[in-house]
């Protein structure tokens, strides 16, 4: 007996210090799968949910303490008493979870082991036994050192998860379990890796044959029976391959934004799961770190659960140069552990995260191009939201205005390039260095500027396909044929009839070639969809092909 005590004794200890330890170094963590369990779709206690990052800590430090009280034999009664408490109201809480699947990770290790609801309610039930084989056999349980060694071990080890629990809260979990870790890669932790498994489904068809129900069950395949289908039952039998990341979007107006933003190469995150709990004294100095971050060529976005009038209310009042995407709010709660907090990616993979306290130790990388102009570069991004405001909604009535908005943008734009030269990347960043061409190219300027927005993109001021449409569009004005096959036209015969082609193209045989040199990512045909439809199909006219359709038209 006194052998089974003691290695029950050890094994306890030391689970309930290791469970606590890990939960100590992720409180806020903790809180979060709390709400769930305090939420109305669970054990519906809502009024504890604002306590709940209190509650956590004082569990996880109580856990801690148990552990290490039953380890020394610190006040023998009360430890034996508050764990099987606490283990009975864990295995209550994880039975209730598993049986009724509510919550499907009970967070008993965060996020360092993820056991199922069977998985945890099993553990705890072991528990439970070796605590009541505890208090069977308590006399064996002996203490260890002497009185006052046993009272400095266990107020050492409360002031030191007071202490630890503190750091964590202003700082970052020092040990980062989760998919968003430092030197992770977001879009591989979306992937499913080839070979992984898959999860198997089992499928129950129903069907009313000659006046009776018959059940058939398959594992996918439609059944061969001779009767009317009434209904089917899917029950996964096997779960497959679950990706660590998988409900990461980045949306804007209905867009994921994801996958283009992932490929940026110096991108900065500045998360706030909810804007109305966040932080808001540290947007100030957000602005100073995400306006350096730009200067030093950094695309800069935010992500929030919020909505996103709230968002841009919030970015105004702190004159914040960067917009707001939306992203799921547990996500961003996975993500970093503080409300606001800011990550550094390069193509996906996290380089830096940090706490709102810890923004002086944001490490952004400087480049050695020349500073970001970020007062012409605001200018010119509400340039681009001009440039489009009418265009997008024509209309008889509208389109006026935006004559009258393309004139006065030009003549801004003719000035930044008499002060400053073509406005491009080293100047105004990647994002904003088309605002300048998207004036000129809906202007009748072209002529004027066309060989300076050659000068920029051949000297990576601006991307070549840039050049590349601008070039078209000019041969086609002055009825030449074009080289890259981005102009087309569209001709109506009477109120419904329209004819569409490509301009006519140089050398067509090659046009793709020359298109995926210039940076374009679609080839003549895939274009010729995207400007007249899906149901286009493009063929090759030459300026005798051309004067036929017109001459047929008219």
């Amino acid at each position: 007996m006194n052998y089974l005590v003691t290695l029950a004794r050890l094994i306890v200890g030391a689970l309930f210090i290791i469970s606590g330890l890990i939960k100590l170094n992720d409180p806020v963590g903790f809180s979060f799968k709390l709400e769930e369990y305090f939420s109305q779709g669970v054990l519906d206690l809502p009024f504890f949910m604002p306590y709940a990052l209190a509650i956590a800590i004082f569990v996880v430090v109580l856990e801690v303490l148990l552990g290490v009280m039953l380890l020394v034999g610190f006040r023998k009664k009360f430890t034996l008493w508050s764990l099987l408490l606490m283990i009975a109201f864990f295995t209550f809480l994880t039975f209730y979870s598993a049986f009724y699947n509510k919550v499907t990770d009970c967070g008993c290790f965060g996020d360092a082991i993820k056991l199922t609801p069977w998985e945890s309610f099993i553990k705890d039930v072991v528990l439970l036994v070796l605590i009541l084989l505890l208090w069977v056999g308590n006399r064996h349980v002996q203490p260890f050192f002497t009185n006052r060694a046993r009272h400095i071990v266990v107020v050492t080890a409360l002031v030191l998860c007071v202490f630890y629990a503190n750091h964590v809260l202003n700082h970052l979990p020092e040990i980062d379990f989760r998919p968003y870790r430092i030197g992770a890669n977001i879009e591989q932790g979306m992937s499913v890796p080839e070979g992984a498994p898959r999860p198997i489904f089992e499928y129950a068809w129903k069907f009313n044959v000659g006046g009776e129900e018959k059940v058939i069950v398959t594992n996918g395949e439609y059944p061969s029976v001779e009767g009317e289908f009434v209904d089917v039952e899917t029950t996964e039998i096997q779960k497959g391959y679950e990706p660590p990341i998988h409900d990461f979007t980045i949306e804007r107006d209905g867009e994921d934004f994801a996958s283009s933003l992932l490929r940026e190469p110096k991108l900065v995150m500045v998360v706030a799961y909810d804007l109305r709990k966040t932080n808001t004294a540290a947007f100030d100095e957000i602005k100073l770190i995400t306006d350096e971050a730009l200067r030093k060529h950094y695309r800069v976005i935010g992500l929030s659960a919020s909505d996103s009038e709230y968002s841009r209310q919030l970015a105004e009042h702190y004159k914040l140069n960067f917009e707001f995407y939306f992203t799921d709010e547990t996500a961003l709660k996975t993500i970093v552990r503080s409300n606001p907090g800011v990550l550094i990616l390069n193509e996906g993979t996290i380089k830096d995260k940090v706490h709102f306290n810890d923004l002086d130790h944001l490490n952004l990388e400087n480049d050695r191009m020349q500073e970001l102009n970020l007062t012409l570069k605001k200018s010119l991004d509400s340039i681009m939201v001009l440039d489009q405001k009418y265009r997008s909604a024509y209309s008889a009535e509208t389109w006026k205005f935006q004559v009258e908005t393309d004139s006065s943008n030009i003549e801004y734009v003719a000035g930044v390039i008499a002060e400053h030269g073509y406005p491009g990347i080293s100047l105004v960043g990647e994002q904003t260095s088309a605002a300048a061409w998207n004036v000129i190219q809906h202007s009748n300027k072209i002529p004027q500027y066309l060989e300076i927005i050659k000068n920029a993109a051949e000297t990576g001021e601006l991307q070549y396909h840039y050049y590349a449409e601008m070039l078209d569009r000019h041969l086609k004005d002055n009825n030449q044929p074009q080289v890259y096959g981005t102009q087309g036209m569209s001709y109506f015969m009477g109120t419904s009839d329209q004819t569409s082609f490509i301009w006519p193209i140089k050398n067509p045989d090659s046009v793709n070639i020359l298109r995926k040199q210039a940076g374009f990512e679609t080839t003549v045909e895939e274009n010729g969809k995207i400007l007249f439809g899906e149901d286009f199909e493009y063929r090759s006219l030459s300026f005798s092909d051309l004067e036929a359709l017109l001459k047929k038209m008219n």
